[in-house]
């Protein structure tokens, strides 16, 4: 994290400061629907579908001088597959790098789940974050509360929040801005994400995946952007979306191309919001039988693992 660029950059008089949040919890936990809700852009993907999000994505909010970069990283989950094993390493290795960490735990979550992120944690710094707040009664929410407090030696801060509830949400930057330490910044304030648009549209196309067809095809299935042309009135973009099966393949196109054609349609409009200009996007669809399931595989669609 340490290599990332650095903009050595003062504001008047007052020094900068500048951290990476490791943004952490079990799948499902409203990780990325934080984030998107905190830079008031949609970048990370969100679906109902627990396991959408495989790779870390870097997130940068400007809270007055203070940079946070928010690591956005897979749920925390353990599962034979390789892909799910791959998902596992991102996030432990955002748990190690970062300078803090958010803890997410649903507010009907087990109180067990929290005490495994705290072995994993080692006495890492963190914020302990009840969410979804909004779907229970207050008395539900202290009672919660109260059991997570006899933990108190272990968190910096716990919060309660909710998506609707902007007042938690600020309370969330304000507490962390407070921790984040003195330091040049990582990267240009200017900017979002560090992540190349092309990352991003990527994501965008998984979303579109994962919200229109059945559970089994999402976590099936992959994106990989075979063009990219960007030109100053319109992105120029191919993507291909991979399957392991011929049967899958067909589900995907649907009847007359429908359900590719709506795919395409959802993904062009959320990518024309993000780049703020006219999308051209042609989607395909390809089998390669058990990507998921073999390393080499995996490398090729950017899974890196290491040896």
């Amino acid at each position: 994290m340490r290599e990332a660029s650095c903009c050595n950059k003062k504001i008047g008089s007052s020094v900068t400061k500048a951290g990476f949040v490791a943004v952490l919890g079990r799948p499902n936990a409203g990780k990325s629907t934080l984030l998107n809700a905190l830079l008031g852009e949609k970048l990370a993907l969100v679906s109902h579908k627990a396991n959408a999000t495989r790779k870390r994505m870097h997130l940068i909010l400007m809270e007055g001088e203070t940079q946070i970069i928010f690591v956005d990283t897979p749920g925390i989950h353990k599962q034979e597959k390789l892909l799910n094993q791959y998902m596992l390493k991102e996030a432990m290795q955002a748990l190690s790098d970062c300078d803090f960490l958010l803890f997410l735990a649903p507010i009907t979550d087990k109180i067990s789940n929290y005490q495994e992120f705290l072995q994993l944690a080692q006495g890492k710094k963190h914020i302990l974050l009840l969410t979804k707040t909004d779907q229970v009664s207050k008395e539900v929410l202290f009672e919660a509360m109260a059991k997570y407090e006899k933990f108190k030696d272990s968190y910096e801060a716990l919060i309660p929040i909710s998506i609707k509830d902007s007042s938690s949400l600020k309370r969330v930057v304000e507490v962390l801005a407070k921790l984040i330490p003195e330091n040049p910044y990582y990267y240009d304030p200017e900017i979002l994400s560090p992540n190349t648009t092309k990352e991003i549209a990527k994501e965008i196309i998984r979303e579109a995946v994962f919200e229109n067809l059945s559970d089994e095809i999402p976590y099936e299935s992959d994106v990989q952007i075979t063009l990219y042309k960007e030109k100053p009135d319109v992105h120029y973009i191919k993507a291909t979306i991979i399957v392991h099966k011929e049967s899958q393949k067909g589900m995907v196109i649907g009847k007359g191309g429908t359900t590719l054609k709506r795919v395409g349609k959802e993904a062009r409009i959320n990518i024309e919001k993000f780049v703020r200009q006219k999308v051209f996007l042609e989607l395909f669809v390809k089998v390669v039988p058990s990507w998921s399931k073999e390393k080499e595989s995996l490398k090729k669609m950017g899974y890196n693992f290491e040896d």
